[in-house]
């Protein structure tokens, strides 16, 4: 397969790319307001940055399957940050630098950071977002809509925290909701058995289109038959409603460019612009390990899109945004080939608040936390936790690490402590395998080989010099360098200072391509 397979606009995989875009397109528009409701920003501010992911940065990124737009992980500071500055539009001139600070970031190759994330924490991190998502939905599939969609951090915006909230869900169970819910969820299931997948029928139309058309239909049925089963207010879509095109515009708000002189604003700018950058590198390292064609996103040119998608957002009014795992992954399980399926999403947000605003507002939640539910269960199967545990400690306690990390803070701060986790592994191997040394007990006379590892620096110190010490008295002993690219400074330090011990020990010491102690480490 070509290896830019997805990677530029085609419609040749058009039948797989607009049932997954409308897919999306149902996870992200509860989202994108929630995370505007948590956020303190304007209900639409959600709507347009998620407009901008799907057609500005995912028209310039060169990932196939990431979808962009509001992220959960930046509704704390820009909170904070709305408020530290005064007003709404003085933080979109932040955001609009933040942009701008991306893009510089993209041309100074900084993407590469990129590559420097163990693939134990990235798997990590998706099945952390994957229990968070089943645990966060079930309040909303049993109707206990009292927290927003956005929120997805274990302490939640109104105090209380992830199951805390399960536990108040259970005495506020709303049968209507249940019920939806329950039939949206087996709609889901069973669209995806083979067997029905031999029909035309279930090949074209996406479940999650049915299980909403049918969530609609049944809770209206419930409004005329059975009120007391029926969702209303906080348990729907709530989506701006612009009753003429004078009121659409007026939703837009344009950055506070007389704010240039503010100090806070550059603080702010440059703490989404590292955020927001880390978030989107790390989820597109994500979605393309869920790419099922194995195809890799290029860092720097995806930090470049998502500057250009800030700034784009900062100008009209839009909150900032990031490539996002959760629509990433939606994606991914609604079965996109290419990036035409974000884009189909952004214009189907366009769409919808231009002029479906009040069909959309019927869509119940519980309808659509079941299509969540699923999407949660595919990101963190057990067989993923199986296959992980196989691996060996190396890989699973960082893996295990991580998806707790996740679950009791929040994404970043989980993946810091997943990777000081692996850190700590990729030290300890490198501290082992620093050298190849036979450490059984050597005859007296006999002639002891310590073969240099390609690249051995000053981690390896501590080895290096305590299986020096340990070598017996009257013992020949060659220490090789040949296999070596690099030495350390302080190693060739304490190699050339062991010439002196060896001596007293009557040890017979040969350097092999060993460089002389001059200063430079190098070889």
């Amino acid at each position: 397969m070509n290896k830019d397979f997805g990677k530029g606009i085609t419609f040749k995989y058009i039948k797989n790319d607009l049932p997954s875009g409308l897919v999306v397109f149902l996870v992200a528009l509860p989202l994108c307001l929630g995370i505007a409701l948590a956020s303190g920003a304007p209900l639409f501010s959600g709507i347009i940055a998620g407009i901008v992911g799907g057609t500005v940065v995912a028209i310039s990124s060169g990932s196939p399957l990431s979808v962009s737009g509001p992220a959960a992980g930046l509704t704390v500071i820009v909170l904070n940050a709305i408020n530290q500055l005064g007003s709404y539009d003085t933080f979109l001139l932040a955001v609009v630098l933040a942009g701008l600070i991306q893009i510089a970031l993209g041309f100074l190759k900084a993407g590469i950071i990129g590559y420097y994330f163990p693939s134990s924490v990235i798997k990590g991190m998706l099945a952390a977002i994957g229990i968070i998502l089943i645990l966060k939905q079930l309040p909303h599939a049993v109707g206990y809509d009292k927290d927003n969609e956005g929120d997805f951090d274990f302490i939640q915006a109104d105090g209380e925290n992830t199951f805390s909230e399960i536990i108040n869900s259970i005495n506020h169970v709303h049968p209507g909701a249940i019920i939806i819910a329950s039939i949206s969820l087996f709609i889901l299931i069973m669209w995806e058995r083979p067997f029905l997948k031999k029909y035309s029928f279930f090949k074209i139309v996406p479940g999650a289109l049915l299980a909403v058309i049918l969530g609609i239909v049944i809770n209206e049925w419930f409004k005329m038959s059975k009120p007391e089963l029926y969702l209303s207010g906080e348990k729907l879509v709530s989506l701006p409603v612009a009753n003429s095109a004078n009121e659409f515009i007026g939703q837009f708000t344009l950055p506070n460019f007389s704010a240039f002189g503010n100090y806070k604003v550059y603080v702010v700018a440059i703490t989404i612009a590292i955020i927001a950058s880390l978030e989107s590198l790390l989820s597109v390292e994500a979605a393309d390990k869920l790419d099922p064609y194995k195809r890799n996103t290029p860092t720097n040119r995806e930090l470049k899109a998502q500057g250009l998608g800030n700034l784009v957002s900062g100008l009209i009014g839009g909150l900032p945004l990031t490539a996002v795992i959760v629509r990433s992954s939606a994606n991914v399980n609604a079965g996109g080939k290419t990036k035409l399926s974000a884009i189909i999403h952004g214009v189907l947000l366009l769409v919808s608040v231009i002029g479906l605003a009040t069909v959309l507002n019927k869509i119940p939640l519980a309808c659509l936390a079941a299509l969540l539910l699923l999407v949660g269960y595919k990101l963190a199967k057990i067989s993923l936790f199986k296959s992980m545990y196989k691996l060996g400690w190396d890989q699973f306690l960082p893996f295990i690490v991580t998806v707790v990390a996740i679950q009791f803070s929040d994404l970043l701060k989980g993946i810091g402590i997943g990777m000081a986790v692996s850190v700590f592994f990729i030290l300890r191997n490198n501290y082992k395998r620093s050298y190849f040394f036979q450490k059984d007990k050597h005859s007296e006379g006999e002639l002891i080989t310590i073969s240099l590892a390609e690249d051995v620096t000053f981690l390896n110190k501590g080895s290096i010099m305590q299986t020096l010490s340990h070598l017996p008295e009257n013992s020949n002993v060659v220490i090789d360098g040949s296999k070596s690219h690099n030495i350390d400074l302080d190693v060739l330090e304490i190699i050339h200072d062991f010439k002196n011990t060896a001596e007293l020990k009557n040890i017979k010491l040969e350097l092999k391509a060993i460089p002389e102690f001059t200063g430079l480490a190098g070889h």
